[in-house]
């Protein structure tokens, strides 16, 4: 796999699925570009957009937040922000 350090678009798709993957990802069978993801206090789907990668968390309270995330960060700063959780 590419360093972490490097940016994210750097990484072949190959490699950002098997890093997803890692990270407790489920894939939707129905759009290969939709990711989830489960938690203690909140649960995420991470869709892998043309330019960014767009997060919607739901809190274990029920309250939602959308964030968007640059394919130029490194994979180790994306896993830093998307999996600390909202």
């Amino acid at each position: 796999m590419s360093p972490a350090s490097n940016p994210l678009y750097s990484h072949s798709l190959p490699e950002i699925e098997a890093w997803l993957t890692a990270q407790g990802g489920d894939r939707a069978t129905d759009n290969i570009s939709l990711w989830t993801f489960v938690r203690d206090s909140w649960s995420a789907d991470l869709l892998l957009d043309v330019d960014s990668i767009i997060v919607r968390y739901t809190s274990a309270d029920g309250s939602k937040v959308q964030r968007s995330f640059k394919y130029s960060l490194s994979r180790s700063d994306l896993e830093e922000v998307i999996f600390s959780g909202p």
